[in-house]
């Protein structure tokens, strides 16, 4: 039997490196002026820079609008680590 992977909606728009709007958003894992951690959809989401602020969060609709210096975005697949983690241990305690 396929195995089907359903790929949820995730958008993000950067308006003159100074806002940002993420669609898609699961979590605010931290924040500060520096650096804010989101996890999305697609994976975690780091966006650093200067002076950057959480202008508006829902969590219902998955949604969170940004502000500040925006320098970088970069995205990390946690969840494929974590599978990796799960097999060592399991072959481990055979």
């Amino acid at each position: 039997m396929e195995e089907r992977t359903v790929q949820k909606n995730h958008k993000l728009v950067i308006n003159n490196r100074k806002t940002s709007f993420v669609t898609g958003v699961i979590d605010v894992l931290s924040f500060d002026l520096n650096e804010i951690l989101l996890e999305t959809e697609q994976g975690m989401m780091m966006v650093k820079g200067t002076d950057l602020h959480v202008n508006r969060l829902s969590l219902e609709k998955g949604e969170v609008d940004l502000a500040g210096n925006i320098d970088s975005v970069a995205y990390s697949d946690v969840q494929g680590h974590a599978k990796q983690q799960d097999n060592l241990l399991s072959k481990l305690f055979r």
